[in-house]
């Protein structure tokens, strides 16, 4: 009797209850339904916003010339978007509906609307398309909504299972409970509905001071899971105008400073007149379009022979010279500082000790006490160059690991983001240096320190773990010393997409052929090309002795392929690199020796500075693209490769080594340091079929573009954002409690 009881009693609430559960599944559903549009509608609106700006300079020249082919053109390549179904100027594009006219329906008097046609829901928007201040027309946009209404299917399923999953769960539980003692729970249940709370098995119930901190981190953790989500949505086309986005809502407009030792522009003098040069550097391949997009300040060394008489009284000047966007603040080194802080500790130091080249370093104290002065030379000039109190302090490489925690002594309230662009070894290696503690000590003075895989972060904190005392989280890669927290994360770098001449370059046919008259080639040779700084952890020995291995296994080739290697002059005082450069030659003239005949030679060994836009050239022209890096922390030329392919033909030939091969698993790896399969990964790359060309550069490419330069700066400026707001949060909080606490008597 008493089981009996125990049951009618609990069928009594289950009734209630699932009842309760059935109609608020029914009014939950269309809410949620209506809230789901709600929100696409709103992304649908950004997403259309960002479209339209950057699209509006280009169409509005083209309606004010009446060029109406290169308008459809324009707009057809642009609807290749999986969800943006139309695009007009009017009635441009031919999938765009007649029915909508040039005026779309506009209920809701804010500039867009959802439109229900036969072939399903479309999002329309419309923008005004200015010639200064003249308003030449229209620009509608179309977005494809149809998966707004399978989602919401989607997401009405899963509701009503979970309500009937719920019910099942709360009836089963509350049967269980009411079987075990039906007075208890009724008690229970009655002290709830009282307000009484639920009565603790082993003590009082919980204190709400004992849960409000638990709801407050709960609050912050959500926030920042729907940022990292809203963020992630919002990078399908990181583009310059996105990246300014960012700093004006996420930072709001905070100064963002940039430190390097390259500059981005040098002045050298060529007899009489003065020449613009910009330098062979990965690293300044990367930031110049984002400070492009950030127009803030960039500190470096000036180290051309012309920069003294370019600059302005504070050594400053507006770059780029075509249409200056940032300034460009040029830092003076003696050459005694130069010779021991760049030449010396850094090169002959650090450069050696992070990559895996088997080349010995070499440290001494007077390198060492000179890249300590230039190191706080640099942080005098951030401070001098600050217009608040908390810049955004982009710090960059190897030269200046000692900076952060120079700028923080200074500076405690600046954001600090270090990017370090080459390999962090293990922490056996990084031992040999014997002033590891005060690198580290000095990189952990940022806010945000960057490599560019996982694999150099986990030896980053390793590292860390051996040589210092210091608080490591690695679940929230974390590390906490001398009271500053610094988080440390892979960020790897890209390039600019689209590059900034994509548009003047000429069809890869004329490329090849001007490559080909330029390097007194047949037309129907096949072309390798290598692009490096003249270094040894750039593989061209081993790159070169592939090539000579290819001709020996396979000799049809020899005379039908020529391989081009570009190689930048790089550091050339220092003697390692003198040897190395008299090694390359030495091997080039060798290969040449034995292979070449009646005028061909294999090898083209081209030791001179070229212009990004005839490196580009070579890259459009050529066959094969070989990266053979021993270590490398990405390596670039890979992806500028790809990016300069949109033909969709060209293979790569990629290290295994590099920071790219991670990335890029559509191109051909290889270990440089095996000549056999170099050679193979080579010969199958003159063999393969354009069809699994196109396969395999299509998905790099997208992958590239997808991925970008402007996706990467995101990335950083978006964490350190939230940490910014977080420690303002924090700030507020204890000034707050400050305030609340009553002086002692």
């Amino acid at each position: 009797m008493g089981r009996l009881r125990s049951i009618r009693l609990s069928l009594r609430f289950i009734a209630p209850l699932a009842i309760t559960l059935a109609l608020l599944a029914y009014g939950l559903v269309p809410l949620v339904d209506r809230l789901t549009l709600r929100w696409w509608v709103n992304d649908l609106d950004t997403r259309s916003q960002l479209i339209a700006n950057t699209m509006h300079d280009q169409l509005a020249d083209l309606v004010a010339q009446g060029a109406g082919p290169k308008i459809n053109s324009l707009f057809m390549r642009a609807i290749q978007d999986e969800r943006l179904y139309a695009l007009a100027y009017c009635d441009e594009t031919p999938t765009y509906p007649s029915s909508l006219g040039c005026r779309p329906p506009d209920p809701t008097g804010e500039g867009h609307s959802v439109v229900r046609l036969r072939q399903g829901p479309l999002h329309v928007v419309q923008h005004p398309v200015f010639q200064g201040t003249e308003r030449l027309g229209s620009l509608i946009l179309v977005h494809d909504m149809s998966f707004v209404e399978r989602r919401s299917a989607d997401t009405r399923r899963y509701l009503i299972g979970m309500f009937v999953v719920l019910g099942i769960v709360i009836s089963l539980v509350t049967v269980f409970i009411a079987h075990l003692s039906w007075r208890g729970w009724v008690s229970g249940v009655r002290a709830l509905l009282r307000g009484e709370g639920i009565v603790q098995p082993f003590g009082p119930a919980s204190s709400s001071e004992d849960v409000h901190p638990l709801a407050s981190d709960l609050r912050a953790l959500l926030r920042d899971l729907d940022m990292t989500r809203r963020s992630r949505d919002q990078t399908a086309n990181w583009s310059p105008e996105m990246l300014r986005g960012v700093l004006r809502e996420q930072l709001l407009g905070d100064e963002v400073l940039v430190v390097s030792n390259r500059e981005p522009f040098i002045h050298v003098r060529a007899d009489k007149e003065i020449e613009l040069l910009r330098p062979a550097s990965g690293l300044v391949t990367a930031l110049e379009p984002v400070m492009r997009a950030c127009s803030g300040t960039w500190i470096a060394h000036g180290s051309g022979s012309a920069d003294h008489s370019t600059v302005d009284r504070h050594d400053r000047l507006r770059v780029p010279p075509e249409k200056p966007t940032y300034t460009l603040r040029r830092v003076w080194l003696s050459p005694e500082e130069e010779k021991g802080y760049y030449a010396g500790f850094a090169n002959e130091g650090l450069w050696p000790l992070c990559h895996i080249a088997h080349v010995r370093p070499i440290f001494r104290t007077a390198d060492w006490e000179q890249y300590v002065r230039v190191n706080r030379r640099f942080a005098d000039v951030v401070c001098e160059e600050a217009r608040t109190e908390d810049p955004v302090v982009l710090v960059q490489d190897y030269h200046f690991a000692l900076l952060p925690r120079m700028i923080r002594e200074r500076l405690p309230g600046a954001t600090i983001i270090t990017f370090w662009h080459i390999p962090w070894p293990n922490p056996e290696s990084f031992g040999i240096c014997p002033w590891r503690e005060e690198l580290i000590a000095g990189l952990l003075g940022s806010t945000i320190l960057g490599f560019h895989t996982r694999f150099h972060c986990q030896n980053f904190v390793e590292t860390v773990d051996r040589f210092l005392e210091a608080r490591i989280e690695r679940e929230s890669s974390t590390i906490s010393y001398g009271g500053d927290l610094t988080r440390v994360e892979p960020y790897p770098i890209s390039i600019q997409w689209p590059s900034e001449w994509a548009n003047d370059q000429l069809p890869v046919a004329l490329c090849r052929a001007k490559v080909l008259r330029v390097e007194q080639l047949q037309d129907d040779v096949l072309l390798g090309v290598g692009v490096d700084r003249l270094d040894y952890t750039k593989g061209i020995v081993e790159r070169f002795l592939a090539v000579e291995r290819l001709l020996e296994l396979h000799p049809e080739y020899v005379g039908r392929f020529v391989f081009v290697q570009i190689a930048a002059p790089s550091r050339s005082s220092l003697e390692e690199y003198q040897h190395f450069e008299s090694r390359v030659r030495t091997l080039a003239a060798r290969i040449n020796a034995r292979f070449g005949r009646d005028g061909y030679q294999p090898i083209h060994l081209k030791v001179e500075h070229h212009p990004p836009q005839i490196v580009n050239e070579y890259y459009r022209a050529a066959n094969v693209c070989v990266v053979t890096s021993l270590h490398d922390g990405m390596n670039l030329v890979a992806k500028e490769f790809i990016a300069s392919r949109d033909d969709e033909q060209g293979v790569l030939v990629l290290s295994q080594f590099t920071g790219a091969a991670r990335e890029l698993h559509d191109a051909l790896l290889v270990n440089p340091y095996h000549g056999e399969q170099c050679a193979e990964a080579l010969y199958r790359a003159l063999i393969m079929p354009a069809d699994e060309q196109r396969v395999r550069m299509r998905s790099m490419r997208r992958l590239v573009q997808e991925f970008n330069v402007y996706r990467w700066a995101g990335a950083m400026l978006l964490d350190a954002a939230r940490l910014r707001n977080r420690r303002r949060v924090s700030q507020r909080i204890v000034e707050h409690q400050r305030e609340a606490t009553p002086l002692p008597e």
